[in-house]
């Protein structure tokens, strides 16, 4: 009922600069907070960020000061602005959001989405 769709991932050196978006459709009554995870070869899917509807913002302590998360709730859209990229921001950058159904037997019930991942690799 509800799609994720990523997009902004690539290949970058080292200090460049990247930004991902992550566009939310289907059946969408709201949705509260949405935000990024990232898991690398052989490690645990790791927070990121995320951001409330109301603008609330939390980072990992690995990204913070580097990357900035906000969001365009009138697209259902959240974008992560990623600087100063380093070798080891290199992962599978997953989207999720908390969304309220809008319509059907499930209206009014808020389930857990997830993209399909979107690759940034840094390296030079």
């Amino acid at each position: 009922q509800v799609q994720l769709v990523e997009s902004g991932g690539g290949l970058v050196q080292p200090g460049g600069s990247l930004r991902l978006s992550c566009a939310a459709s289907g059946s969408i009554f709201s949705i509260n907070t949405m935000g990024w995870y990232r898991q690398a070869p052989g490690k645990e899917r790791e927070l990121v960020a995320h951001i409330t509807s109301g603008g609330s913002t939390n980072y990992g302590d690995s990204v913070k000061e580097r990357f900035t998360i906000s969001r365009d709730n009138a697209k259902n859209t959240v974008y992560l602005q990623m600087n100063s990229l380093k070798p080891e921001d290199t992962a599978v950058y997953y989207c999720n959001a908390w969304v309220t159904i809008l319509a059907g037997f499930e209206a009014g019930f808020e389930y857990h989405y997830w993209g399909q991942g979107a690759q940034v690799t840094v390296s030079s």
